[in-house]
């Protein structure tokens, strides 16, 4: 979870190799059931994506063809790692769009992308990506650019399609309230690091970095007095071209007069456990946040 240009999908599509390899620059350790991404060959990358790893974009609109109907794109996805007939993947396809919820899929498998709603082009997007039951399911966005009530329809599906497949979930996402219902963990992200990570319900209740309580501030509670402004966090998300020195957040952090000296500024926080043990991680040089946000911070970003 992160704003916007917080390395969120950019961490992501490592996983998967599709960074062109001569315009980035990959380091660091990506390893999917023991076998190591980084640096792997095409070959062996194009045997992990949608088989062992599979993603679901935010757009389907860019994500999938507009030439070829769903069917065939399905079907495609299925042949790839399995040796199976024509008919058989077909057969597959149809299975799948069932499965996810799509009416009538012995006619809409022939259907191409512009005869599905915003809603049906991403259940076919979840059926594409579930087609060879992969072990690790990115979901990046799915639900931005869909209204509130499909967005609803979609992350059941979604929880519904991890139980029925057993597959493990990355949501990628801006929105605190699908982290809240979906995730197990949450690792919050700014400026391309992990800045805090631990289980969801210690993340979201006792939060130890400066900018997790400025996320949780700026999340509007329509159950309590509505007419009580948002909290933002002040400035905006720094260039990753020219990032500032030490913490990245400092520029937009009001907590520095609770560091001693100038650490803030010159020196990068390593992530370490916090105060409630090693299983809740920070990046941040507050040495006890978690008083600092119990005492002063909680009743007002909670409101």
């Amino acid at each position: 979870v992160g704003e916007s240009g917080s390395g969120k999908s950019v961490s992501s599509m490592a996983v998967l190799g599709l960074h062109d390899v001569k315009r980035s620059r990959l380091t660091g350790s990506i390893r999917i059931g023991g076998q190591e991404v980084i640096g792997a060959s095409e070959a062996s990358l194009r045997r992990i994506r949608g088989n062992e790893v599979a993603m679901i974009f935010q757009d389907p609109l860019t994500a999938l063809h507009p030439f070829f109907t769903m069917g065939a794109q399905i079907v495609e996805a299925y042949r790839l790692h399995n040796k199976v007939s024509k008919k058989v993947a077909w057969n597959r396809a149809i299975e799948m769009l069932d499965l996810v919820g799509i009416p009538e899929p012995q006619r809409r498998v022939k259907d191409y992308l512009h005869q599905f709603s915003g809603g049906m082009r991403q259940r076919a997007m979840i059926a594409m990506s579930l087609v060879n039951d992969p072990k690790l399911l990115i979901a990046d966005e799915p639900t931005t650019a869909l209204d509130v009530t499909v967005q609803a329809q979609i992350l059941d599906l979604m929880q519904a399609m991890q139980k029925e497949f057993g597959s493990a979930i990355i949501i990628i996402t801006h929105d605190l309230g699908v982290i809240a219902e979906l995730a197990d963990e949450t690792l919050v992200m700014y400026a391309g690091r992990a800045v805090e990570h631990g289980p969801t319900n210690e993340v979201l209740t006792h939060p130890h970095m400066p900018y997790t309580w400025g996320l949780l501030g700026s999340v509007a509670d329509v159950v309590s007095d509505t007419s009580k402004p948002l909290i933002p966090i002040p400035g905006t998300p720094p260039s990753l071209l020219n990032p500032p020195s030490g913490c990245a957040f400092h520029p937009r952090c009001e907590y520095q007069d609770h560091v001693e000296g100038n650490r803030c500024v010159t020196e990068l926080p390593l992530l370490r456990p916090g105060p409630r043990g090693d299983i809740h991680t920070k990046r941040c040089h507050i040495s006890d946040p978690e008083t600092l946000y119990q005492e002063e911070l909680k009743e007002v970003i909670l409101r």
